[in-house]
């Protein structure tokens, strides 16, 4: 049955993919958990709207679905069943009119009590045309009683004004009203709950609350499943996976923030109790380079989901040091009185080793069909269609949901499914992969000179504005991770 889906009118790219994976989560069907990759829902605009509109029809199996999915999500408003749509109020109270008996009438009873609400898209609708458009909707025979609060069922009448009010919406975008009976809607008190200014422990990279949620959904994450991420920091996206019931874990290489935090009542487990929530597993002190895991464990998470450090906020670190890795010192034992505050030593790590590392450590050890879901920068001066996304033989992209973030780069959030074993020979097609991959992206991509991708352009017009005796050698600073 054909849906009326509105969405916020935000994260425009996130909305689809979204509703796509809670309808996998919820049951449409079965691929995912045998490793083939999902199909896609049908979905279909109103008559003249264009595709950034918050306005979806969807095509799904049932009501119940509909409900899960409308609940769940963090970018739905609303699911409806539509009883009539039109360009104008007579037109909608013809098409409301038409609308079959046997779907209005059960709804309608004496015994029920229902709601109406009034809402709008790029325009304001004042308490006094509030009333007298319900009021409108008298050839609705409602013999129930009405109740404001908690009501057995709630019907929306939503008007959507066209672009001649002045209000920024697409040009092809006429008027259109719709009325129709709520089958679930979003819970508006998630986001403020878990927003990250009322958060304990925070730090510099700390995922915003929405878009951990939305993560999480795209990974799956429910009770019963286990889901870990690589690159921990202070456990935001651990966090919503949390809620919504998955058991988690975490890594990071910084001892700090996994063992220490800011003090014993500040810290990723005080995150965590500070919402009671499950407290993670494990937290572990692992570089993703070199995985902590024994070489036979094999398939063990449902979901891998991180933001990994790709140098415009924090660089990725990697265990070794600039002299051991180069071979100038020779590798060291750390004395057992110094084993208790001792924090090894790290070298620079880059984008693209990063992310050959996590398709490496994903492909062993997510379930088949697990998911991996993961942000990865592009500059936006490069052809967004023509942009080459890492690949791995074990793995199918099924969505890439794109965030800018400046004038010069965006994020994009990677869904990718696991479609097949990792054996020997699919790791040396997976190196063969990377080392073209690598190739390909030199330019920005390796040792982490994204960051000097995105604000170098600034830095050049600043050098031709100023004269160059005024002009100071910038020198590398450190910057801290986390703490």
């Amino acid at each position: 049955m054909w849906y009326l889906c509105v969405f916020y009118h935000r994260l425009l790219d996130y909305r689809k993919p979204e509703v796509e994976s809670l309808a996998q989560l919820f049951g449409a069907n079965e691929d995912h958990q045998n490793g083939r990759v999902p199909s896609q829902l049908q979905w279909k605009f109103p008559l003249r709207y264009h595709p950034d509109s918050p306005f979806h029809f969807v095509n799904l199996p049932s009501e119940q679905l509909a409900r899960n999915i409308a609940t769940r999500s963090i970018l739905v408003k609303g699911m409806y069943e539509l009883w009539g749509e039109g360009t104008s109020y007579e037109e909608l109270k013809e098409s409301v009119l038409s609308y079959p008996d046997e779907r209005k009438l059960p709804y309608l009873d004496s015994d029920s009590t229902f709601k109406i609400t009034v809402d709008s898209f790029g325009k304001v609708i004042s308490l006094e045309e509030q009333k007298e458009l319900i009021q409108g909707l008298s050839y609705i025979p409602f013999k129930g009683r009405v109740k404001l609060k908690n009501p057995d069922h709630n019907f929306w009448l939503i008007e959507v004004d066209n672009y001649g009010g002045n209000n920024g919406l697409p040009p092809i975008v006429q008027k259109r009203v719709f009325f129709g009976r709520e089958v679930g809607g979003a819970d508006r008190k998630l986001i403020p709950t878990y927003q990250l200014k009322s958060r304990t422990y925070l730090g510099p990279t700390a995922m915003d609350a929405e878009m951990a949620f939305l993560m999480a959904n795209q990974a799956l994450a429910t009770s019963g499943k286990l889901v870990f991420d690589p690159f921990v920091g202070t456990g935001s996206i651990l966090v919503a996976a949390a809620h919504f019931g998955a058991m988690t874990m975490g890594a990071d290489i910084d001892i700090r923030v996994v063992r220490d935090g800011r003090g014993p009542d500040c810290n990723v487990w005080s995150n965590f109790k500070q919402y009671g929530l499950p407290m993670p597993v494990g937290l572990l002190r692992a570089d993703n380079n070199l995985p902590a895991w024994r070489p036979s464990l094999k398939e063990v998470f449902d979901a891998i989901i991180c933001d990994p450090p790709y140098g415009v906020r924090a660089g990725g670190r990697k265990s070794g040091g600039r002299k051991l890795l180069k071979g100038a010192v020779e590798p060291y034992i750390v004395p057992d009185d110094k084993r208790t505050d001792h924090i090894p030593s790290t070298a620079p790590y880059s984008l693209v080793e990063c992310v050959h590392d996590l398709l490496d450590l994903a492909a062993k050890m997510l379930v088949m069909g697990g998911r991996l879901v993961f942000f990865y920068p592009i500059l936006r001066e490069d052809d967004f269609a023509e942009t080459h996304f890492p690949e791995h033989p074990c793995f199918k992209l099924i969505s890439t949901s794109e965030q800018i973030l400046s004038s010069r780069y965006s994020r994009v959030l990677l869904t990718m499914v696991k479609t097949g074993p990792y054996t020997e020979e699919i790791a040396e097609v997976a190196r063969i992969k990377h080392i073209q991959f690598k190739e390909n992206h030199v330019k920005w991509l390796e040792d982490g000179n994204l960051h000097s991708a995105v604000f170098s352009p600034a830095a050049a017009q600043l050098t031709e504005a100023v004269d160059p005796k005024f002009i100071k050698d910038p020198k590398p600073k450190y910057r801290g991770k986390y703490v």
